[in-house]
């Protein structure tokens, strides 16, 4: 399998299953120097670990990093840094009664049709087990930028719609979507998602959502107004992430229903500093960061892996039904904050480095 890398100058190349001995990533072109612990990742990664609240799978994973290289006395050498995670808590078992079946909705079909193999456990590679190496590159990322940026540089995601359940964004409370677990940003509606997401879990279903995440203090300028756009990039990198099925940067889709006057985002100047009236652009204008909050947004589909009975065939071409047990996420969306912010900071770091050694 090709393509297990992402980045231009920044890049991470993630391997590993998801019941295999471990998974991990290994980064390269991160600058010298930087201050960097295994504590600063972990904890990044606690973020998205699994098992860590009745919404989420129970399976039971530390998520513990161990740095092997790249890093000497606590900073960064410039040298790959690699990073590993063992995997502890596997019950291939779970999988043995429907190793030769397709799950509807996972990739299993489409991977066995393409390789003529796979792995059934958990889905291997498929897995959204792949995504805690990106979560460790991301802390990197995340140094670096604070290192380069200073502390006004900061992202933040979180869960604006649950399901057929929205929430009210101009309430967006930061600290109180790090106090819950549904990375919610509304306080009115989390006791309403809590409800709704046992019934849906207790009906033996799943549900979607959507994830905005905002990044501020992005300086302006990065990107490039053709073939590595700012917000192609970050579209792809969200789109990249296990179940996403759709990006909006800034107003996106709705974009479409506005008029021209609505959507263009007026300026005016106060001194020095230049002031946007509102920011249906995201932040990026002609592929290029304004200096306003990058704002980007994506929808997760519901968990594929569920308890009611589908119908499926198996890798004989023989129609049959299938029902999902284990250990799964009623919405796989809920551990996609963290790694919808990760991805943003991958994404602006290598930004950031290919417009300094073009334009400084």
């Amino acid at each position: 399998m090709s393509f297990n890398t992402f980045g231009k100058i920044f890049r991470f190349t993630t391997w590993g299953e998801s019941h295999g001995p471990a998974i991990g990533c290994v980064v390269d072109g991160c600058p010298p120097n930087i201050k960097i612990t295994e504590k600063d990742i972990q904890i990044e990664l606690n973020k998205r670990k699994p098992g860590q609240s009745k919404f989420t799978t129970q399976r039971k994973e530390d998520d513990k990093v161990n740095i092997l290289s790249g890093v000497f006395e606590g900073k960064t050498t410039g040298t790959p840094i690699s990073m590993i995670i063992y995997n502890k808590d596997m019950r291939s078992r779970d999988y043995e009664t429907i190793k030769n079946k397709f799950r509807p909705g996972h990739a299993d079909y489409t991977y066995f049709k393409k390789y003529g193999i796979r792995d059934y456990r958990g889905g291997g590679r498929q897995s959204a087990r792949e995504t805690a190496s990106r979560v460790a590159a991301g802390a990197i990322a995340k140094k670096v930028l604070q290192n380069k940026l200073g502390n006004k540089y900061k992202v933040i995601g979180g869960v604006t719609q649950l399901g057929i359940l929205g929430c009210d964004t101009s309430k967006w409370d930061e600290k109180f979507i790090s106090k819950n677990s549904l990375f919610c940003p509304d306080k009115s509606i989390i006791k309403i998602w809590e409800k709704y997401l046992l019934s849906i879990r207790k009906s033996g279903s799943s549900c979607g959502a959507i994830i905005e995440v905002r990044a501020k203090g992005v300086p302006i300028g990065l990107g490039s107004p053709i073939y590595s756009k700012l917000d192609m990039d970050l579209a792809a990198a969200m789109m990249s992430i296990n179940a996403v099925k759709g990006v909006n940067i800034g107003s996106g889709m709705n974009s479409a229903q506005l008029t021209g006057e609505q959507n263009s985002d007026e300026i005016s100047q106060t001194g020095k500093k230049t002031n946007f009236k509102s920011n249906n652009a995201g932040g990026i204008l002609g592929g290029i960061s304004s200096g306003q909050d990058i704002i980007i947004s994506f929808a997760v589909k519901p968990t594929s892996s569920i308890l009611k009975q589908r119908k499926t065939i198996d890798k004989f071409g023989k129609n049959t039904s299938i029902s999902v047990k284990g250990r799964h996420d009623p919405c796989v969306g809920i551990r996609a904050v963290p790694i919808g912010e990760a991805m943003m900071h991958c994404v602006i770091l290598d930004h950031y480095l290919m417009n300094k050694a073009q334009c400084s």
